[in-house]
């Protein structure tokens, strides 16, 4: 399930359109003669795909999942979200000054609300929602989803760790609509020590709210896993952007999405959701594993196409993939797919600062037709997972699967 990707390279055979895989997967050449993609013309789609005033990401115009009926976090549910996290800032800026320290307490105040609840806040949401759905309405108390809700908000201070840590590594200029955290005027290198300040101190919520719990243990343990699992994505993946884009590879790309995104933004808050409702069952904990970083992969792929051809009014940054030489999935696909004379324009071109440089990769992209390959993968990929998700056994309900899947399926941020 993992090479999802490589189902949309020529050696593949799996798919179940294989006429029109194989014009979409072949010489820029053969791409000219594709006429339809899902019954519609194919530059209409590949028209549709690239505006970026309007909401066409997804140009197959599948309808298995209706408009109407994907699932979308209802305003209840974020603002009785947002409005726990007051309470996070109150127990740690009360925790930090029995350090004997108040301007760090102060300024830790200013760092957590910068940086924690911008955002979508999707993976603290997540915890609470798929708690939700795992325990019986009547373990459903206002004292347990509370409890749902600080986990999320761990959740959601450790992606602000690792986003601080990423922009400064990468140097961006912008996250989540807002200039990034160390480009603040007074901040700098300082925010390496916020984010710090940031991962360590959602143990002391832990610590100060579920150290009750019989699941304490298994909720740190996890945090501190999946912590060092990301780390090592992250290691990956910058050792990668050091090399030319002629040496990336599908095998690597999964390495690097599989430790560096979807242990974090898929499991974590699923597994943490499990733990809170009372979970136990070792296989039910591997099966949803297995869905979900399948989930987190999709979810990458998607993020790298946003980089380069998505509104960064609508994504809340500016992508910068090509620049920064990272092994994305557009630069493996294309790389696989050029013949000759364009893998030289990749290695030419990809990884430097220089503008015309950037627009000639872009334009590169479009030559190759990968928005309109993705478009593919994205389709393919959404059925498949969807059908592994209906054929698991154990303990968590389909529905629960689903409705993450119908969240990110066709997004534009």
């Amino acid at each position: 399930m993992f090479k999802l990707a490589q189902r949309l390279l020529p050696q593949q055979r799996l798919l179940q359109r294989p006429a029109l895989m194989r014009r979409f997967i072949s010489t820029s050449d053969e791409v000219k003669s594709v006429d339809t993609i899902g019954g519609l013309p194919s530059e209409l789609v590949i028209e549709q795909k690239l505006k970026k005033t309007t909401r066409t990401l997804s140009t197959l115009q599948n309808h298995s999942v209706p408009i109407a009926a994907r699932v979308t976090v209802s305003k209840d549910e974020s603002r009785d979200f947002m409005a726990v996290f007051p309470d996070v800032v109150r127990d740690l800026t009360t925790y930090t000054k029995g350090f004997n320290c108040n301007d760090a307490v102060k300024w830790f105040a200013q760092v957590m609300q910068y940086n924690v609840p911008r955002g979508k806040k999707n993976r603290g949401i997540l915890t609470v929602l798929t708690y939700k759905n795992l325990v019986p309405a009547e373990d459903l108390t206002p004292e347990n989803i509370k409890l749902a809700q600080y986990l999320g908000w761990c959740v959601e201070m450790l992606q602000s760790f690792f986003i601080i840590s990423d922009d400064v590594m990468d140097n961006s200029t912008t996250r989540r609509g807002q200039k990034c955290w160390h480009r603040v005027e007074s901040v700098g290198l300082i925010a390496i020590n916020d984010a710090l300040m940031i991962e360590n101190a959602l143990y002391a919520i832990l610590k100060q709210h579920f150290s009750h719990l019989d699941c304490y243990v298994a909720l740190m343990e996890l945090f501190h896993e999946v912590t060092y699992i990301t780390t090592c994505g992250q290691s990956l993946d910058l050792l990668n952007s050091n090399k030319s884009v002629s040496e990336f590879t599908m095998e690597t790309y999964k390495a690097i999405v599989d430790n560096k995104t979807a242990h974090y933004s898929f499991y974590l808050p699923f597994a943490l959701a499990m733990h809170l409702a009372g979970y136990k069952d070792a296989e039910a904990f591997r099966q949803s594993k297995t869905i979900l970083l399948e989930m987190g992969h999709f979810f990458q792929v998607q993020d790298d196409f946003l980089d380069c051809f998505g509104n960064p009014e609508v994504t809340g940054k500016v992508g910068t993939d090509i620049q920064d030489n990272k092994c994305s999935w557009l630069a493996v696909v294309a790389m696989q797919r050029a013949n000759a004379e364009q893998k030289q324009i990749m290695i030419d071109c990809y990884g430097q600062n220089d503008p015309l440089k950037v627009e000639r990769v872009k334009a590169l992209y479009k030559e190759l037709s990968l928005p309109s390959t993705y478009a593919i993968f994205e389709e393919e990929s959404y059925n498949m997972i969807k059908t592994h998700i209906q054929q698991t056994s154990r303990g968590v309900p389909h529905q629960t699967f689903l409705q993450i899947l119908n969240k990110i399926y066709q997004r534009d941020s």
